[in-house]
């Protein structure tokens, strides 16, 4: 059984190798670099305006299901997860910290990836036979695009439909059952039928019971969080400059192997810096425009000015935070990989309760992403086999977080990364084909709502 598992994991490990090799880096990079140039800078300059769309209300009364709020909370909860946590940990653990840098210029860039997403998911939503707003590259791609292109939105779709079980689910019980078992004694399979149970109960009651949950849920998890992290970071302020430095030096020169970490190549430094960066806040993947296409507006512009708020939080602080209290200290020379890595690093800054808050914000972020993910996950199977499948979908959803929850976790994380790659291709297509629109619509509305 053990040879079945290690043949599987090589055989994976060379896909995901391909699929997240230079073709599919290099895509993710130069559409966020091309759309932020298209977009003259708009998600650098035009960051305030999606903080105040956020809570600004619309003079008319705008179509949808839930506030531009939830949806930004649904989006996050889906985003802010593991990656956070997990994910960062092992960016360090396999690319050094140079693989930080890059997660940064991922985010930074993504920005404008994460704004033409969700500008075209309400651009292009529909409503579905229960009168319900639906969205995302499936439909963009389909209502956007010429026939020729159609093939692209169910390749999306069924990679969708697969890939959310992975990085939405299982994974993120994988890592909760990691540390939970680790720290605390407790047995796998009760904590991932508890999570399954919690999980019912919310997304049985579709979008506005996930926007409501999340909506509360990601401001408390991650103020929490971010405390904790900032304070470990205050408290070692000397340090800092110091690990700026270390994390732009590895990002362009090797790191060689000290204690238990292994060492590690400017193209390890970037492979996992990146893939582990859209990991957290998905941008490219074209996940999240499916929460944003349910959001009470008309106006594209403004719903893309509030998603791409998400890598700011996702990754350029919530993620920062996590590397920097690892980096602090030399658990990451440990050998040590995954969420036990940042749970050491906490207990190390903040002892006796660090562990308490990695475990808390652990179990949070986690079940927010899988609720968040549930929807992304049904809104595809939905798009290939129409609205009846939802209730089987969410079944099967829930019968999974306790499989995943017991399951070796090298060979979550490569399903869930050759999902992603899978996934994000025809969406990168899309945004490139659509851009036109997208530049001349923002440039309009630039233009005659100068006083926004």
């Amino acid at each position: 059984m053990n040879n079945q598992i290690s043949s599987l994991e090589n055989t994976l490990n060379i896909m995901s190798g391909i699929i997240w090799g230079p073709i599919t880096l290099i895509l993710l990079l130069v559409v966020g670099i091309y759309l932020t140039f298209g977009l003259k800078g708009f998600s650098f300059f035009n960051l305030g305006y999606g903080f105040k769309s956020l809570f600004k209300k619309s003079k008319t009364e705008d179509d949808g299901e839930i506030s531009s709020f939830d949806s930004l909370m649904t989006a996050l909860s889906a985003t802010v997860g593991t990656g956070n946590i997990a994910g960062v940990a092992t960016a360090i653990f396999l690319g050094g910290p140079g693989a930080i840098f890059w997660m940064w210029i991922t985010a930074l860039f993504g920005m404008a990836t994460k704004y033409a997403e969700a500008f075209l998911a309400i651009k292009y939503r529909e409503k579905n036979i229960l009168g319900n707003y639906v969205g995302g590259p499936m439909y963009y791609i389909k209502n956007g695009l010429t026939r020729k292109y159609h093939f692209l939105a169910y390749f999306f779709a069924f990679f969708g439909m697969i890939a959310a079980f992975g990085i939405g689910n299982s994974v993120q019980s994988n890592s909760v059952a990691q540390v939970l078992s680790i720290e605390f004694g407790m047995s796998k399979i009760i904590i991932g039928l508890v999570i399954a149970v919690l999980v019912a109960l919310v997304i049985f009651g579709g979008i506005k019971s996930i926007g409501r949950t999340a909506s509360k849920l990601v401001p408390t998890m991650a103020l929490i969080y971010i405390l904790g992290g900032l304070f470990i970071i205050f408290t070692n302020i000397s340090l800092i400059p110091e690990i700026f430095l270390l994390i732009v030096n590895s990002a362009f020169t090797p790191t060689a192997a000290t204690g238990g970490f292994a060492g590690a190549s400017i193209w390890m430094a970037i492979r996992f810096g990146v893939s582990r960066g859209i990991f957290s806040n998905e941008a490219g993947l074209g996940s999240s425009p499916i929460a944003h296409a349910a959001a009470k507006t008309n106006n594209p512009v403004k719903q893309g000015s509030v998603s791409m708020l998400e890598p700011l939080i996702d990754t350029l602080l919530v993620c920062t935070i996590t590397a920097f209290v690892i980096l602090i200290g030399d658990t990451w020379l440990t050998g040590i990989n995954g969420a036990a890595l940042t749970t050491m690093a906490f207990n190390q800054g903040l002892p006796v309760i660090g562990k308490y808050i990695v475990a808390l914000g652990l179990v949070l972020f986690a079940f927010s992403t899988i609720i968040g993910w549930s929807y992304y996950g049904e809104k595809c199977a939905e798009f290939l086999f129409g609205s009846s499948v939802s209730n089987l979908y969410r079944i099967l959803w829930v019968i999974v977080i306790p499989i995943g929850a017991t399951t070796e976790l090298n060979l979550i994380w490569l399903i869930a990364d050759i999902m992603n790659g899978l996934m994000a291709l025809p969406n990168l297509i899309a945004l490139v084909l659509l851009s036109p629109i997208i530049f001349t619509t923002t440039k309009e509305y630039l233009r005659n709502n100068e006083d926004r």
